[in-house]
């Protein structure tokens, strides 16, 4: 029984499955990243997140950790199983090790997200193509950015919150920005909209 899901929850199907069909060395960490630079990028020039997730500051960057709790285990969720696989490699040189890799089984559906939104998809697409998730970890780790500002404020493990995002180069305003995040986040607990389980 397939369940339906609700607008948020396709779009992080589907933006997996788009970075996993148009990058490479698409594991847990690189996709990771992804959607943190999805979400935020967004929220910078809208004052709303593409998906929403809810981003931590761990040792090694931002993290969804509601979803990689779903996935950490190597375990598809329940309801991305006809279109998603997720792979366990063994790291050779340290068996201790393990990389869980997305695979794609079905296309993306683009059409659920706006243009806005399929520009920052295709954009991060492009330029991320053939970085590894340690490469992406320079961007992600920029002085003064919100992964930066989250670890040397409030320490590692703690959500980074999306108005750090917010700079003189944002489209929105802080006054802007707050209001309709607070607006989203209550619209996403009310008709529970969440984007993960």
């Amino acid at each position: 029984m397939t369940m339906e899901l609700n607008i948020y929850r396709k779009k992080l199907l589907n933006a997996i499955l788009f970075f996993a069909k148009n990058t490479k060395h698409s594991n847990v960490t690189k996709l990771s990243k992804l959607l943190y630079f999805l979400d935020f990028t967004h929220f910078r020039q809208t004052g709303y997140p593409c998906i929403g997730l809810n981003y931590f500051a761990f040792e090694k960057g931002p993290v969804p950790k509601d979803f990689w709790l779903e996935v950490k285990q190597g375990h598809v969720p329940e309801d991305f199983r006809d279109k998603l696989a997720l792979l366990t490699r063994v790291d050779e040189l340290d068996p201790s090790r393990k990389e869980i890799a997305f695979r794609a089984k079905a296309d993306p559906d683009l059409s659920i997200f706006t243009p806005r939104e399929i520009e920052i998809l295709k954009d991060l697409a492009f330029i991320f193509e053939e970085a590894k998730a340690r490469d992406i970890s320079e961007v992600s780790h920029l002085p003064k950015q919100p992964w930066d500002t989250t670890i040397k404020q409030r320490g590692e493990n703690c959500p980074i919150d999306y108005l750090l995002a917010i700079d003189e180069k944002s489209q929105v305003s802080l006054e802007e920005a707050e209001e309709s995040l607070k607006e989203h986040f209550e619209a996403v607990r009310n008709f529970r909209l969440n984007p993960t389980r």
